[in-house]
């Protein structure tokens, strides 16, 4: 019997679940972190479920955790949480973003999927999925996304800020994922034997680059700004 552990803090809201089964696992427990509580609930509520539950560490088959991007703290949390359970109890662990989940809410499409999430000072955070496979995820301007989201078939967003600032793109508005739903993205990586090294995994954090930075700025220069 398979079990697993999904956690995800990077979002508005904390989630975890667990989830049971053979082939197909299905969640048999869930709960969210109002606010910005995970970091005083996070372990807490995965100890309730589990004992509730009553299931051992050393019994998952792997730990699933959303390593952003989101709330810088919100990240750090969640993923130091899922490092520190993996190596206390031996469990393979699998990181999954969180760009991802938001374009897999977008469900069966035709063509690709353009999911965008909120990183603040008037940038996005974009990814681009054909299917479950990642094309590309990046850190962009307005303009930028909008050039990208033309090449896809589907604008996903999860929050009403990004869809009221990309409303001219006509964005599919969808609930934001929670831990249950990276169900599917981390039983894939499980059966395909797929795991993250967790002595070396690191938050989805999406910055620019340096490189990208400097010319950002040699650019406003260049127009008088």
């Amino acid at each position: 019997m398979m079990r697993l552990l999904l956690i995800d803090t990077c979002g508005a809201e904390g989630s975890v679940a667990l989830a049971e089964g053979e082939d197909t696992p299905r969640v048999v427990a869930s709960e969210v972190l109002p606010g910005r509580s995970a970091s005083e609930h996070l372990i807490p509520a995965i100890r309730t479920l589990m004992e509730t539950e009553g299931w051992g560490l050393k019994e998952f088959a792997a730990i699933g955790v959303v390593h952003g991007p989101g709330s810088f703290t919100g990240v750090r949390v969640g993923l130091s949480a899922a490092k520190g359970l993996s190596e206390a109890g031996q469990v393979p662990l699998v990181a999954v973003s969180r760009l991802a989940l938001l374009a897999a809410a977008a469900g069966e499409v035709q063509g690709g999927v353009c999911s965008a999430l909120d990183a603040g000072r008037g940038e996005f955070y974009c990814g681009v999925y054909e299917g479950r496979r990642r094309v590309t995820e990046s850190l962009l301007a307005i303009g930028e996304l909008a050039v990208t989201a033309e090449h896809s078939e589907t604008l996903v967003a999860c929050e009403q800020r990004v869809a009221d600032a990309l409303a001219n793109l006509r964005p599919r508005l969808v609930e934001e994922p929670r831990a249950a739903d990276a169900l599917p993205l981390v039983m894939e990586r499980v059966l395909g034997g797929e795991f993250d090294d967790s002595a070396v995994l690191d938050a989805n954090y999406l910055r620019r680059t340096d490189l990208e930075i400097f010319a950002k700025q040699a650019k406003l220069v260049a127009g008088g700004f």
